[in-house]
């Protein structure tokens, strides 16, 4: 029987948008039969000012830039996780077998390791930009069991994210965001609680931070 080809993004050699509903309902049939994971979470990605360093210096750059972090997300995700190239800087993650919040942990590791400057050509010169990205992350079942509900959560976190500063990562649900598969003791719980209340911030910005001071105290790039 002849396979089924893989729809791949000429410029990225990612996935494409329309692989990504096609390996979506691969997975929920596979679950539904009983051979599948349960845990599936999903990102979606956006490169914050894109249109800024596109405009400025032209749609190769901006192509490449593109490029730099299809690249990142295929290597640092190498067996973890499918990246889908979206749509335009967009892009897609699929991680089976894993939850919301383990998904979150994996993408700030990504990020944090991504956040550098980065060199570009553009015309005849080279071009360093500060190029980050922000994300979303949702769940099936705790977001919905339907395709485009779990995406729209995942939109409307990425939105959060790009309103809050960019460079970060929301959850679909902010007052879950603690990771189930980390054991904070019930003190540390209620101490990061009195200290969100304090600043006014939620608990995923407070928890982004300690990790980033984490990943520095150990150079983890």
């Amino acid at each position: 029987m002849e396979m089924e080809k893989i729809l791949i993004d000429n410029l990225t050699g990612l996935k494409t948008q329309k692989q990504f509903f096609v390996d979506w309902d691969s997975r929920l049939q596979r679950h539904a039969a009983g051979k599948g994971e349960l845990n599936l979470a999903l990102a979606l990605i956006d490169i914050d000012f894109f249109k800024s360093y596109n405009d400025q210096y032209g749609h190769l750059t901006g192509d490449e830039i593109i490029k730099s972090l299809a690249d990142h997300l295929a290597l640092g995700l190498t067996g973890l996780a499918e990246v889908y190239r979206y749509g335009g800087e967009e892009f897609a993650i699929l991680f089976p077998d894993h939850e919301r919040e383990e998904a979150f942990l994996l993408m700030e590791k990504t990020r944090f390791s991504f956040a550098i400057d980065h060199k570009f050509q553009c015309d005849s010169k080279t071009v360093t930009l500060p190029v980050r990205f922000s994300t979303g992350i949702s769940s099936f079942g705790d977001d919905g069991t339907g395709v485009q509900e779990i995406l729209r959560k995942a939109d409307d976190a990425l939105y959060r994210a790009k309103e809050t500063g960019r460079n970060k990562i929301c959850l679909s649900k902010e007052e879950k965001m603690v990771p189930k598969t980390v054991h904070y003791t019930q003190a540390q719980l209620n101490r990061l609680g009195k200290l969100k209340e304090k600043l006014g911030v939620v608990e995923a910005i407070l928890l982004r931070e300690a990790l980033d001071d984490l990943l520095r105290k150990y150079k983890t790039t």
